[in-house]
């Protein structure tokens, strides 16, 4: 069964990944008190601990998961375009899969190759709207509804 491997969010723009073992998430604010939380698309981003590991693969380079700049990390789970529109559930959690997370130059700056990594194959993870909020920890188990 897929589960949450990592939580993270960030306070400020630029600002560190702040990483934690559980978080409230919000239709108001996302995960935690996340500056980029606010309702929309992409207030949410997931990334595949899979699809990670392939990118890093592709760099030689075994980066920290939080360089991605997600909010949550999965294990067992790989994303593609077929889940769009799709919910998943993280206990009483609810996000609909609103798209691909489209990698930026802030890979690049981090790791020479980095962006082109994450872009194939939906590497980069993908954006979420919270549906339902509730309360998640690494090591809950998740699946697609």
């Amino acid at each position: 069964m897929p589960q949450v491997v990592a939580i993270a969010f960030k306070t400020q723009k630029r600002g560190a990944m702040l990483e934690v073992q559980t978080a409230l998430v919000t239709r108001e604010s996302g995960v935690g008190q996340d500056i980029y939380g606010k309702p929309g698309k992409r207030q949410v981003t997931l990334i595949s601990r899979q699809q990670w590991q392939a990118a890093c693969e592709q760099v030689n380079q075994e980066l920290p998961w939080t360089v991605r700049r997600a909010n949550i990390m999965v294990d067992g789970l790989e994303f593609n375009e077929s889940l769009v529109g799709q919910q998943v559930r993280i206990g009483d959690l609810v996000l609909e899969i609103t798209g691909e997370t489209d990698p930026c130059r802030k890979m690049e700056q981090a790791c020479v190759g980095l962006e082109a990594a994450l872009a194939v194959g939906w590497r980069g993870g993908v954006t979420c709207r919270v549906i339902s909020p509730g309360q998640i920890t690494v090591q809950d188990e998740l699946s697609i509804i």
